[in-house]
């Protein structure tokens, strides 16, 4: 599977003892900070999926902070190289690293533990739905089987 064009990956740290962990996920100083807009998070329960959505104006960056989730990105945008192309990722606290994801590309992910994962995402503008795009994740304009 290639990269799509635009995405980048960031390893983390996890400083952790016997009191419990401090999860690093975004500094201003970092290559891919571009600017504070808001920072949520999302839960997915077990065997849950959100997608596929799309941002035209935020850049998103998204760690996983509690169990283990498979990120799904497809890439629609007209001038791209990748084009057509999805790219595939398991987030955990154990596989630990920030996904920076620009503008227009669709994104969704499934839970895949036993329990509800939590996703922290750092966008650079605040959420705004009417930037957004959404589609169901059965939709017929993605050829993606979230069974496998």
């Amino acid at each position: 599977m290639n990269n799509i064009n635009g995405i980048k990956i960031t390893p983390l740290k996890i400083i952790s003892d016997h009191r419990g962990s401090v999860m690093h996920m975004l500094r201003n100083d970092s290559k891919v900070f571009e600017k504070f807009g808001e920072i949520y998070f999302s839960t997915v329960t077990k065997n849950g999926i959100k997608a596929w959505h799309l941002h035209k104006e935020a850049t998103l960056n998204y760690v996983c902070v509690k169990g283990v989730v498979k990120l799904v990105l497809f890439d629609d945008r007209d001038l791209s190289s990748t084009k057509g192309k999805y790219q595939e990722f398991i987030l955990s606290p154990k596989n630990y690293f920030l996904i920076t994801i620009p503008p227009n590309i669709w994104n969704g992910f499934k839970n895949l533990d036993n329990e509800e994962s939590i996703i922290a995402n750092c966008l650079n503008i605040p959420h705004n739905e009417k930037e957004m795009v959404r589609e169901s994740h059965d939709s017929k304009n993605f050829n993606f089987d979230w069974s496998k």
